[in-house]
């Protein structure tokens, strides 16, 4: 049984807690937060955008806490950190955890600049910890289906496919005060749209072309994306659009739709366990499974490769330095508006 720490402990915090305190491989030693009173404050109702799974909340008041990392490394001796704080922190954080031979999981995005998650990947090879970013979209149930698809060539060659990701205004947890330090989230491009950009990017690969525009919100100069990949050894057409620049209550809402020669699929986070597939003459519906199965997959897929000290090759870090590189490449390509 691995020895794990959460570092951060707002929404994505408590879920990664919520599913080591639910996974029989892994124990929840330490949960880490600069604010003495947020594992009290935290044990009511999960503020977010979506559901992410659920346990008794007793069994969080038995952690221990710590207002720093270096203390709780000290003492509590992790063999990994789910590390969940604010996205200006990853890189900080990660590399002490890195420096001192610990396996991480970071909350995506990886970092906002590029050279940064290099040096990362290069400190984390060095000492032969591992290291993986958490973009769980690749793991939820509708999203890995679609994949699989793609792969096997199911409904034959994929032709379209169009991600979108919504929500209002977000002003759970500390959302309010990170509204003040504009653009240190990197938006909803590098925090939601994010999501989206990476699941393409492993399912179709590296747009050789990417259009469209992007408009400013309250986080930064770039919280709507609308953009089109296109690819010049294929037929294929990708649509990416997203952001949070809407009224705080808008629900959120994300899904796909997707052409391929023989059929054609819709899902929606809105009607979550299902994607309807119409053929020809007739549609059905396949059932796939909650959307909070992709934490639970996500943090037992890293427990294996700890257990079995293999690299997490499902979700590589360069392949998360890719997308990062890639957001970026949409803001030199993409036309700002607004």
């Amino acid at each position: 049984m691995k020895k794990v720490a959460v570092v951060g402990f707002g929404f994505m915090g408590k879920t990664h807690a919520l599913h080591i305190l639910n996974n029989p491989n892994l124990e929840l030693v330490a949960i880490v937060d600069k604010n003495p009173d947020a594992v009290a404050k935290g044990l009511g109702p999960m503020e977010g955008n979506l559901s992410t799974g659920f346990t008794d909340p007793g069994a969080l008041k038995k952690i221990r806490t710590y207002t720093t990392m270096e203390e709780c490394i000290k003492k509590e001796h992790p063999d990994a950190l789910h590390v969940c704080v604010h996205t200006n922190l990853h890189y900080v954080m990660v590399k002490e955890a890195l420096s001192q031979g610990l396996h991480v999981l970071v909350e995506k995005p990886f970092c906002i600049d590029p050279a940064e998650g290099e040096e990362l990947i290069g400190l984390a090879e060095s000492k032969g910890a591992l290291l993986m970013v958490a973009h769980v979209v690749r793991f939820m149930p509708p999203y890995k289906m679609l994949k699989e698809w793609v792969d096997e060539g199911k409904y034959g060659k994929l032709k379209f496919l169009s991600l979108s990701r919504f929500s209002g205004i977000p002003e759970w947890g500390e959302w309010k005060d990170k509204q003040k330090t504009y653009g240190s989230s990197g938006g909803a491009l590098f925090d939601l749209v994010v999501h989206d950009i990476d699941y393409a990017m492993d399912v179709a690969g590296e747009p050789h072309h990417i259009s469209g525009d992007y408009l400013p919100g309250k986080l930064s100069a770039h919280d709507y994306l609308n953009a089109l990949w296109r690819y010049d050894d294929r037929d294929l057409v990708v649509r990416i659009e997203g952001g949070n620049i809407f009224h705080a209550p808008f629900p959120f809402q994300a899904g796909f739709k997707a052409l391929f020669e023989q059929a054609s699929l819709s899902y929606s986070t809105l009607n979550p366990n299902r994607i309807v597939v119409a053929h020809d003459h007739h549609t059905e519906e396949v059932i796939t499974g909650s959307l909070d199965a992709g934490y639970h997959d996500e943090i037992d897929y890293f427990a294996t490769c700890m257990e079995e000290n293999r690299k997490p090759t499902a979700c590589m870090p360069e392949s998360s330095l890719a997308t990062i590189r890639l957001c970026h490449a949409h803001l030199k390509r993409c036309t700002p508006a607004g």
